[in-house]
């Protein structure tokens, strides 16, 4: 299995996205093997990037499974399947 964590550099990217039937702005900085996420400046989220390429969400409201595959395949180039959501308990 390939390690797809640092791919790509650390840093900041700058996108809108739909959200909530509404374009944002959003903004992700990746840190390592996690990516800060901040929509709109109040919707605050980590999401940690697996050995697989996959990202699980770990912390914020719980984002929609297309939006958190369309933030991977910006961020990291990859194709917009296997995104998993969990809770920060999990």
């Amino acid at each position: 299995m390939a390690d797809n964590t640092n791919n790509t550099p650390d840093g900041k990217q700058e996108f809108t996205m739909n959200y909530s039937e509404r374009e944002l702005s959003c903004t992700v900085e990746k840190e390592g093997n996690i990516l800060h996420l901040h929509i709109d400046n109040n919707i605050n989220a980590d999401l940690e990037i697996q050995q697989d390429g996959t990202l699980v969400q770990t912390s914020g409201p719980e984002l929609p499974p297309s939006n958190i595959d369309f933030i991977r395949k910006h961020v990291l180039g990859h194709d917009a399947t296997g995104s998993l959501v969990a809770s920060p308990n999990q």
